[in-house]
């Protein structure tokens, strides 16, 4: 096969098949015995060079890579210093390479040529080559064109950033020697960005909660409270994962793992007495094989999700919509599937969908995104199905349109029972002004938090105590001092938590009495996905069960539970009453699992999903003619708060603002919100001073137009050896921040593996609003104020 060839392969196995040049992986060579490729690897003198290698044809075989290494090596150490005698390089600006008619091949040590970068260029010493080192950035490489003798300079901090990544990746595989192709070091950077997302990032940050994936689910970096046992947390209600993870508890010793039934009700004192032994919490579980029991374990695997990454080692609940969008982007609609899945099994067993699935998140939802975040993974189902031809190239399965609907309806259930029990029901909607608000019935110190981070919160109580801030967190977090004022800023900090913004000054002692524009226009559009689902999907009628209504009675179906909530008047009493109580709304369209019927499997390891007939009217939701006059007028009883925050913009997103409010909307917001890296999160002069007593929070100004996101995403990736962190300044354009928890995705060695989730989703979903100009001048990292003015 042609070297070009290989290069260009389509890489849909989502495998290292991209990398197989860069690794010395060639297909004649690998299928040679065992012994030779160790021959190969074991030849370690050098002798002058035999004939170079005829790359007229663009060609490499097999037998030129043995004759490489066996007649030519990059210098040991103790040939290293000869080396080190030719005349001194200077540094000089970074520059692309004016390429041959085919790209040039170097052929390379592995380990001794990264020795010799990083003593080189590395020399701040954090194993990454960055702008911040002072190397002369010109390093020599060898051709494999010559056999390894004649030499070529790489220069430029990119060019060198990927070349120590290459051979990490290298020697990952335990290569001795590797062939990097030129056109690999000097790769538009655009493009390497979204190859290294869409075919390696998302497998790193892939988790599944079953025997092969616990012990990498289970590790919990945000763990301070010392017990580092091996948990799982299995709903009440889930007999088949209670069995499951027994056996496995059984079967996997190593593990140590401690497999623990959570109670039907689960109260907030409860889940804070589980603080001192966290854990994970069950998700759903697929048959890989519909014909076979839950009882065979080899028949059984998790649900497969996407973490954020780094400290954050669980599925959580925004941040997996916005990954959807990118997975979606990048063809990986049954990874999407099983996040839609999972939060399904999440509203079914723990009554809503969770901040992450820990633990001490049971208590805490996050911003609805279910029904758009199903809709667009169904649309994808649809579009794959009518098209054969990819299907058959990707060797997906078809989904047939019965399988489809049955899918939906799964999801359409659970964010019905969401809507209603969660953001419709006390105390998450406030019945004074009918708008929702964010809510928790958790209590104290959040127990993720890292140390030291509510000090300066915690001082003035200490002082009063005349004890250290220590001292006073711990005696406060076991009850042994009291403080109503301290109370309650936890339940607003816990509001902040669960609206995702943690941390902010917006919401700063009264995210809990906030009706916010984000929330409202999530929750009206959750309200309308689901109208529009049932006339569009389901010909304007939903079939459920409800396992307990007001009275304990069993009503089969929405039309005979809408009902009931007209003769007891609980639209008037929502969000608070006797009638409208905890215990009803847990039970709220919860399917009855035993009328189940036996389907075949919808996808590759699918789950079952059950026969919904539709037969009854279409319901109107509750509050949905109430909710957008609310969010259009200006309430006359309650103090509005001035906080500037680019979640305005959502009111276009969720087509809350009407043609004339968002043509005042967009300039203004622009106005205050537009700098040169992209939308800051708040002004500058709604954050306030920052000071030691008063630190920058990470949703805050500066942290946050497609171009200018991506321009400062792609310019990190270039000059910080590859980076894709969790956040950045966009004023000033940079990923180094000083702000509570650090950057996660910005302290790796050598080589990123995973990215961020959500900044992986920005960047591949932000590309697809680029036409191909500006495409082009972002890989040409144009500055976008140069760019737009050209315009």
């Amino acid at each position: 096969m042609s070297f070009p060839a290989r290069r260009l392969e389509k890489e849909l196995q989502y495998d290292d098949s991209d990398n197989a040049i860069a690794h010395g992986v060639h297909p004649s060579l690998e299928s040679r015995p065992t012994g030779v490729r160790r021959r190969m690897h074991s030849q370690t003198s050098i002798i002058a060079p035999q004939s170079p290698i005829n790359l007229a044809s663009n060609t490499i075989t097999s037998a030129d890579i043995e004759r490489i290494a066996e007649t030519h090596n990059e210098p040991t150490t103790s040939s290293a210093n000869q080396l080190e005698q030719r005349a001194p390089r200077h540094r000089r600006a970074s520059h692309d390479f004016l390429y041959p008619t085919a790209p040039r091949l170097f052929v390379i040590n592995v380990e001794e040529t990264k020795r010799q970068l990083l003593a080189q260029e590395d020399t701040d010493g954090d194993k990454q080559i960055t702008v911040h080192d002072k190397g002369p950035k010109v390093f020599v490489v060898r051709t494999a064109n010559s056999a390894g003798f004649n030499k070529v300079e790489i220069r430029g901090t990119y060019a060198l950033s990927n070349l120590l990544q290459e051979l990490q990746l290298a020697s990952d595989h335990c290569r001795k020697f590797v062939v990097i192709s030129e056109d690999r070091l000097f790769e538009n950077p655009v493009q390497r960005l979204e190859r290294l997302v869409k075919f390696h990032f998302w497998d790193g940050l892939t988790r599944r909660i079953d025997a092969d994936g616990l012990e990498a689910i289970c590790a919990d970096p945000k763990n301070r409270f010392g017990d580092n046992q091996n948990r799982i947390y299995v709903p009440y209600n889930d007999e088949i994962g209670l069995a499951y993870f027994k056996k496995v508890a059984l079967s996997r010793l190593h593990l140590h793992l401690d497999v623990v039934r959570l109670p039907e009700d689960i109260s907030s004192d409860f889940v804070n007495s589980l603080n001192s032994k966290p854990g994970i919490l069950a998700l759903g579980l697929r048959k890989i094989n519909p014909l076979l029991g839950w009882d065979n374990m080899t028949n059984v695997c998790g649900t497969p999700f996407v973490v954020p990454g780094g400290r954050f080692n669980e599925q959580y609940g925004w941040d997996s919509y916005f990954e959807a969008l990118g997975l979606l982007v990048d063809g990986r609609v049954g990874l999407a599937q099983g996040m839609v899945e999972n939060f399904i099994y999440e509203i079914e067993h723990y009554g809503k969908i969770l901040n992450a699935n820990r633990s001490y998140y049971l208590t805490r939802s996050q911003p609805p995104f279910l029904t758009d975040m199903a809709r667009q993974v169904y649309a994808a189902f649809e579009r794959e199905s009518s098209n054969p031809i990819v299907s058959a190239i990707s060797l997906k399965k078809v989904w047939k349109a019965d399988e489809l609907k049955e899918w939906m309806a799964c999801a359409t259930r659970a964010s019905i029972k969401e809507l209603f029990s969660i953001w419709l029901s006390h105390p998450r909607l406030d019945s004074v002004v009918g708008l929702s608000k964010y809510w928790t019935e958790g209590s104290g110190i959040p127990p993720e938090t890292e140390p030291g981070h509510f000090d300066s919160t915690l001082k003035p109580f200490a002082d009063k105590y005349g004890m250290s801030v220590g001292d006073f967190e711990d005696r406060y977090t076991k009850g042994e001092i009291h403080s109503a004022e301290l109370d309650e800023y936890f339940v607003h900090d816990r509001a902040v938590r669960e609206s995702g913004h943690d941390t902010t000054y917006r919401f700063d002692g009264n995210c809990a009495n906030l009706a916010t524009i984000d929330l409202n226009c999530l929750v009206h559009k959750y309200e309308k996905d689901l109208e529009e689902i049932i006339n569009e999907e389901f010909g304007g009628s939903f079939t459920f069960k409800v396992r307990r209504g007001p009275n304990d009675e069993n009503l089969i179906n929405f039309k005979a539970w809408k009902s009931v909530l007209n003769t007891k008047g609980v639209e008037k009493m929502i969000g608070g009453g006797a009638v409208w109580n905890s215990d009803w709304a847990k039970g709220i369209m919860i399917y009855e699992l035993t009328t189940i019927p036996a389907l075949p499997n919808p996808s590759r390891n699918s789950i079952l999903l059950p026969r919904i007939p539709h037969k009854h009217s279409h319901p109107q939701i509750p509050l949905v003619r109430h909710r957008l006059p609310l969010l259009r007028l200006r309430l006359q009883k309650t103090t509005q708060t001035k906080y500037e925050s680019a979640t305005a913009f959502w009111a276009l997103w969720a087509n809350v603002a009407t043609p004339t409010q968002a043509a005042k909307l967009v300039p203004k917001c622009l106005e205050l919100f537009e700098v040169a890296g992209g939308i800051v999160a708040s002004t500058e002069s709604s954050r306030g001073v920052v000071s030691e007593e008063r630190p920058r929070r990470q949703w805050d100004y500066p942290f946050g137009l497609a171009y200018r996101w991506l321009y400062t995403c792609v310019k990190s990736f270039v000059d910080f050896n590859g980076v894709v962190p969790e956040k950045f300044d966009v004023v000033d354009m940079t990923h180094i921040v000083n702000v509570e928890y650090g950057n996660v995705g910005s302290d790796f060695q050598y080589v990123v593996r995973e990215g961020f989730g959500w900044m992986n989703a920005s960047v591949q979903v932000g590309l697809l609003y680029l036409p191909i100009g500006l495409k082009r001048s972002l890989g040409a990292l144009l500055n976008p104020d140069v760019v737009f003015k050209r315009l």
